[in-house]
């Protein structure tokens, strides 16, 4: 792949430099404009919010910020390149929908599974709406231990987007749970697995889970750095180090799932867990993109994890899996 599309243009890998492969300037759950108690959604304010957010990054020499926001999650391309665009920040955004527990799934449920393939790749190809933004990957999701027949029909439909277009694929999962499943489903339909990166695999203290997607040819996501109230990072860094130490490192990519601008609505996360989005710092301080580079790293050199490894993670890995390059 020689051309990666971003929402302000094009690039080549080699330009994409360090890159953070799972971040999010707006998140909203399916339905969050009903909720008429939630703030109101601030544009303005939201923007100003994920430019310093940006620049704070370059500081930290970040070059490319990419935010894998599904269709169904709040999606909104015309807001990431206007921070792009205000920051200078390379921004990356996909085409593809959330798993069928959070996900919006009437449409995508009832269209033939041949129309949600040509959604996407129009996404790809000739961009999103109206707005002339094309998606440069395709996200998937599943949920927690299980693929459902909605979930695998998308899988299905991106798999075969993701082989006629040339671009590579970015997970959600729930759990630790379901990579081999994602990686077997979507590589059937012509993808090789080196084109897949599962995402969120950190979320599971298993050091053989992370060896199944690895051995299978994979790029793993370690990319919930920071939320701690999965797993702490102590963990994380120690199931770094042994990929590393098995000669794994060139699989593995680091990001954090953050919210950088702003939540659309409330954050809903389970029958009556609704949260103030102002409360969520207070109970996750670390859950911020930069988190990374001020606390995560200093662990990994303190785990013997070497400098070297630790830049093929954040500087090179991601171009190799853009690239299409095995690892």
């Amino acid at each position: 792949m020689e051309k990666i599309n971003t929402v302000t243009g094009t690039c080549t890998p080699d330009e994409l430099g360090r890159t953070l492969v799972h971040e999010h300037l707006l998140v909203g759950y399916p339905g969050w404009q009903m909720d008429a108690l939630a703030p109101r959604f601030k544009r303005d304010e939201a923007k100003k919010r994920a430019v310093e957010a940006m620049h704070r990054l370059q500081e930290h020499g970040v070059k490319t910020f990419l935010d894998p926001c599904p269709m169904d999650l709040g999606r909104d391309p015309e807001f990431m390149a206007e921070v792009s665009q205000a920051s200078g920040m390379r921004i990356i955004c996909t085409t593809g929908a959330y798993f069928e527990e959070q996900g919006l799934t009437y449409t995508f449920k009832n269209l033939p599974l041949d129309d949600i393939t040509a959604i996407y790749e129009k996404e790809i190809t000739e961009g999103i709406g109206e707005t002339g933004i094309k998606a440069g990957l395709i996200k998937i999701a599943t949920g927690a231990h299980h693929v459902s027949d909605y979930e695998r029909k998308l899988l299905v439909a991106a798999g075969r987007a993701a082989a006629k277009c040339d671009v590579p694929l970015i997970s959600h999962t729930q759990e630790g749970s379901c990579g081999l499943d994602q990686i077997e489903i979507v590589t059937a339909e012509g993808v090789p697995p080196h084109r897949i990166l599962v995402g969120h695999s950190d979320g599971i203290d298993d050091p053989e889970y992370h060896r199944t997607i690895v051995a299978a040819g994979s790029y793993i996501g370690f990319d919930r750095l920071g939320i701690t109230v999965i797993l702490p990072d102590e963990i994380r860094v120690k199931n770094i180090a042994k990929l590393v130490a098995d000669g794994y490192g060139k699989h593995v990519c680091l990001s954090h799932d953050s919210n950088c601008a702003a939540w659309l609505g409330r954050p809903v996360f389970g029958p009556g867990v609704v949260m103030d989005p102002d409360v969520i710092p207070t109970i996750m301080p670390d859950w911020t993109p930069t988190h990374l580079f001020e606390r995560v790293i200093p662990m990994m050199r303190d785990a013997g994890i070497p400098d070297d490894a630790i830049a093929r993670m954040t500087d090179e890995n991601p171009a190799r899996w853009f690239r299409g390059v095995a690892p």
